[in-house]
């Protein structure tokens, strides 16, 4: 392992934060990282629990300056303030709520690109910097010039896997047209808000791709220089388990089933199952997963795929929640510090991968 600095720090500790700072610690060593630090904004009395945990795997706490004194109200020592953290990293994650990652980008970051490697955004932050998602289109990262990565959000990663692996073999495009409904959870089992109590539809804001989930798989295959026809909608449903994606792929040759099992089956990325309930999924990624989480992009339902007049794939498949974007965060700072062989590196996390669920 090399001996240079190698200091991941990670804004926020939300749904995405707070898991990735533990993937981080976790394997750390293994990865190459020297230290781990996290930035929490507000000292909450209800987060003191969660923010000791993280302390206790190893990650250091930063804070801004004026609120050192609160902190220490609550008998939390930081590590450093934020300013400290931001020009001793060589890779900043983002894990702030929506569009507060592109406000950080252009208040904070741009001022540190000097003394940083790479700085990473999650989701919803179009615009923020090369979309990425792990094993899709590692091959478009660019040394030195990719400094700004924005890992699409978890539905988007479960998109561009169905895509990648049915209609681009060997990198051909064999795709005519992709639908998708994105039927997502309320909201994560760790959130207090968001619940609805019956199906709320969403509307389509983008007249070209319905929803950002189209939208930013368009933009992260054109990184691999194609342009696809894609549509998607979304709707909540009132469960917290996982979301879940019905597709349908109109091929430009024809396909057969059992080569569509093939190719997913032999995707190490891909997990197929025939459980057909979404709690089913859910309890098995509890049990076996990283904390909960199945590190895999997408979970096929087997029974539910279909070819029809041998150009038309259908199915549907459950999302690993934050899961795959936890993958590709956790890969992309390993990128910034390793790029020659940051992809023997992040297979220690391979034990959370499942060929089947």
């Amino acid at each position: 392992m090399s001996k240079s600095k190698s200091v991941v720090h990670v804004v926020g500790t939300g749904t995405i934060g707070e898991p990735l700072i533990g993937l981080l610690c976790s394997f750390k060593d293994q990865a190459g990282f020297s230290e781990v630090t996290f930035h929490k904004r507000s000292p909450v009395v209800r987060d003191l629990p969660k923010i000791r945990a993280l302390i206790s795997r190893g990650a250091k706490l930063v804070v801004d300056e004026h609120k050192i004194s609160d902190f220490e109200a609550l008998d939390l020592k930081p590590a450093l303030v934020h300013e400290e953290a931001l020009e001793k990293a060589d890779v900043v994650i983002d894990c702030t709520p929506s569009g507060v990652g592109i406000s950080n980008k252009n208040e904070f970051y741009k001022k540190y690109l000097e003394s940083t490697k790479g700085f990473i955004a999650q989701g919803s932050e179009f615009g923020f910097g090369k979309m990425y998602a792990r094993g899709i289109n590692d091959e478009s990262l660019k040394v030195g010039e990719d400094r700004f990565i924005h890992v699409v959000s978890c539905n988007t990663h479960n998109l561009c896997a169905l895509i990648n692996t049915v209609a681009l073999e060997d990198g051909n495009d064999n795709l005519e047209e992709g639908r998708f409904l994105c039927i997502r959870r309320a909201n994560d089992i760790s959130q207090v808000k968001g619940f609805v109590p019956s199906p709320d539809v969403g509307r389509h804001g983008d007249p070209v791709f319905g929803t950002h989930h189209a939208r930013d798989a368009y933009h992260l295959f054109r990184t691999k220089g194609l342009e696809l026809n894609l549509w998607s909608s979304a709707l909540k449903a009132n469960t917290q388990y996982m979301h879940c994606i019905y597709f349908t792929l109109k091929l430009k040759k024809a396909i057969t089933k059992e080569e569509v099992i093939r190719r997913f089956t032999e995707d190490d990325r891909i997990s197929l199952t025939k459980k057909q309930s979404a709690c089913e999924v859910f309890s098995f990624g509890r049990d076996h997963g990283y904390f909960g989480r199945i590190l895999n992009q997408t979970v096929i339902v087997e029974p539910s795929i279909e070819v029809r007049k041998g150009h038309e794939v259908i199915g549907f498949c459950f999302t690993p929640q934050d899961g795959n974007s936890l993958l590709s965060s956790f890969s992309a700072a390993t990128w910034f510090l390793y790029p020659d062989d940051y992809a023997e590196r992040v297979q220690c996390l391979k034990p959370y991968f499942f060929q089947e669920v």
